[in-house]
């Protein structure tokens, strides 16, 4: 079939028919012979309509053809019905087939016959487009064979999510309105509570009802903002039902449209019958009239009875067709059937040309109109449900706005909640409470008196007591126990230069008592001590560091508490052994997969580290590495080690590498680099020369 056809019932009659013409007129030449060429088909009395092999119907798409046929009048009336000369779709101006440039360019050439008609105008044009309208996207759809249903369902997706959003609004409304309502009768009821109970005055009372009013203020807002939504849900859900009853109005209309085209194509197939029908019949009558066997005919390949059948349907249809062979008979009954057989070849011809002029109505103006009100529903909620939901965000950032220069105003000059709560001046209160108490009740109080005879027992009033710089203080403010040189949660530097010392001392203690009893403890420094006892060991060396013995049984007879206690010491220093400043530095390190790059990396991150936190953690690697050469005795490797020690010197809330309090997040990292400091200890801290 030619590429050019895009609706093929019609035109698929007329090649039919005119093949079948063809050929019937074939066997009538070759059977009469050149005596009998008056007998064949006249254009213009009864012959076949002359129906091309290719369709010169226009195509589809209305950008390419400038032509409006003529066409029944039922679609000139269903084109215009409306107010002010608006299409019956509600949508304003009919849709226009071309632009201003193709319908110049056409020159006003389609169909051609009774199809002609006058193209439109380049005015008429430009007054019809909208510029605002997506031409290309009309043209797309008017050449695709599913355009009126893919705009259907597109319709149906965006009403969903209309109605879905509406109904997220109107609950959301909801939710603002109880929380305002209920904010607001909190803020009355919480100010007329306070006014009429026994509370305090002052500047309290005063920062107290201007936080109420505060609250006030933001329950109106949410309130109105509750408003608001409710608006937007309501204005969603009208436009939704606005769309749905303009898709169904237009779907309506392409229905009709779309079902008189199917009734003309059954009109044109039931003439074509009737004209075939016909045809036949002649062609059986001068075969008859020709004097030729019907057994003998190519055409008859059954049998006498049925070809007597086939000839009987025919007389009785065709009239009088007599068992003789009379010339004037047959010719009598030859000129009826020719009489009728013009007949149906002009109402099938008239059945074409309706045909074809209502599909050319069709597809080069309705189609285009029905798929731009579909395209213009589609636009419309579309772009309604964006615009609710960016007004929608517009107020949440309002009202959030809103609160937040309530509470804390621009205006420096208008003080916001936390500098009204800041104002509460609790000494001022009490003093003028403490003078308005005095004043009211101090000559009606009984109690015991302050002065009174010496025989009666009374003595003196005591002199007060002034602490001088000098002297030592009374024993009631003397303080509850002497801390002497604390060691746990003071700053590293600050406690090695307190004690004058290279190494802190409670680490020299710990490792030494460790390395004497513990290295070859199985499970050293991974099982940990009684927690009790933890407790008590930390207490005495935070108190008194010299006077703790951990030769003593109590200390030595389970290491496990020695290795809490230093591990303990290692988590409560205020800037951990890796400093946090370097935190990040020290896993962006040990990140590397290369291991000869991350010993060079984490090596120069040692060696940046303070000098009170290089020497610790040099003393502290030297005894971890003396542990690991006894892994046989205490099964503890280098990566056991590392499990242990890795939290406890980068320090549990430092930020990793994305800048959030994760360590534990980075605990792999970190093991990662102890691992490999704790490998690589002699490269990293034995000089040369210094090693054993």
């Amino acid at each position: 079939m030619p590429q050019t056809h895009y609706v093929t019932s019609a035109e698929s009659l007329d090649q039919q028919s005119q093949q079948s013409h063809q050929t019937h007129h074939s066997q009538q030449s070759q059977g009469q012979g050149q005596g009998q060429g008056a007998h064949a088909y006249p254009p213009g009395d009864g012959g076949a309509p002359p129906t091309p092999t290719k369709s010169t119907s226009p195509p589809r798409s209305s950008a390419e053809s400038a032509q409006r046929p003529g066409g029944p009048p039922r679609w000139r009336d269903s084109s215009t019905v409306g107010t002010g000369g608006g299409s019956e779709l509600g949508h304003g101006q009919a849709l226009p087939r071309v632009s201003v440039e193709e319908s110049v360019a056409s020159g006003g050439t389609g169909g051609g016959g009774d199809l002609d008609s006058a193209a439109a105008s380049p005015a008429e044009v430009a007054t019809l487009v909208e510029p605002s309208f997506d031409e290309n996207i009309l043209r797309a759809l008017c050449q695709t064979d599913c355009g009126v249903p893919l705009l259907m369902d597109r319709i149906k997706q965006s009403m969903v999510s209309c109605r879905e959003a509406a109904a997220f609004l109107k609950r959301r409304a909801g939710v603002e309105d109880e929380y305002g309502k209920a904010m607001q009768k909190l803020a009355r009821q919480a100010a007329n509570e306070y006014a009429t109970s026994e509370a305090k005055a002052g500047s309290y009372v005063n920062a107290w009802q201007s936080s109420m009013r505060t609250h006030e203020v933001m329950a109106d807002n949410r309130i109105k903002f509750a408003l608001r939504l409710n608006e937007m849900s309501e204005e969603l859900s009208n436009l939704a039902k606005e769309v749905d009853k303009n898709r169904k109005a237009t779907k309506d209309l392409a229905t009709r449209y779309e079902r008189a085209l199917q009734e003309s194509e059954s009109v044109t197939e039931k003439a074509k019958t009737r004209f075939d029908m016909t045809a036949e019949e002649l062609e059986r009558l001068l075969l008859q009239k020709e004097g030729e066997s019907l057994k003998d005919n190519a055409m008859q390949g059954r049998s006498p009875v049925n070809g007597k059948r086939v000839i009987g349907k025919a007389v009785a249809k065709g009239g009088m067709l007599l068992k003789g062979k009379n010339p004037q008979n047959l010719q009598r009954q030859e000129d009826d059937i020719r009489a009728r057989m013009s007949t149906a070849s002009d109402a099938y011809r008239k059945a074409v040309t309706d045909t074809q002029t209502i599909r050319q109505e069709y597809f080069n103006f309705q189609l285009p109109r029905i798929l731009r009100a579909f395209k213009e529903c589609v636009d419309e909620i579309d772009l309604g449900t964006q615009y609710h939901l960016a007004r929608y965000a517009f107020l949440c950032e309002s009202i959030v706005h809103s609160d937040a220069t309530i509470i804390s105003p621009p205006d420096e000059n208008t003080p916001g909640l936390k500098a009204t709560m800041e104002s509460i001046d609790n000494r001022t209160d009490f003093k003028t409470y403490m003078q308005a108490y005095v004043y009211a009740h101090g000559g009606t109080s009984r109690g015991p008196r302050r002065t009174g005879p010496a025989d009666e027992g009374f003595l003196p009033p005591m002199p007060a007591l002034h602490h001088h710089p000098g002297s030592s203080p009374s024993p009631s403010h003397a303080p509850l126990a002497d801390k002497g040189r604390p060691t746990f949660g003071v700053n590293l530097a600050e406690q090695m230069a307190r004690d004058d010392v290279d190494i802190p001392l409670i680490v020299v203690k710990c490792c030494e008592a460790i390395e004497k009893y513990g290295l070859t403890t199985q499970g050293v420094y991974r099982v940990g001590g009684t927690h009790s006892k933890v407790l008590k060991l930390k207490e005495r060396l935070d108190r008194d560091l010299h006077s703790v013995n951990l030769d003593a049984d109590e200390w030595s007879s389970d290491i496990s508490n020695v290795t809490s206690v230093l591990k303990l010491w290692l988590r409560e220093l205020p800037d951990p052994l890796f400093t946090s400043q370097q935190h990040s530095e020290f896993l962006e390190a040990a990140r590397n997969e290369n291991e000869r790059a991350r010993h060079i990396r984490l090596h120069e991150r040692v060696n940046a580290l303070p000098d009170p936190n290089y020497s610790t953690l040099k003393y502290l690697m030297g005894h971890l590495h003396k542990v690991v050469q006894h892994e046989a005795q205490n099964a503890m490797s280098v990566q056991n080690v590392a499990i242990v020690f890795g939290p406890t010197l980068f320090g549990q809330g430092q930020p990793g590498l994305n800048g959030q309090l994760n360590g534990m997040a980075d605990a792999s990292l970190q093991n990662k680099a102890v691992e490999t400091i704790l490998e690589h200890y002699t490269d990293i801290f034995v000089d040369e020369g210094d090693e054993t």
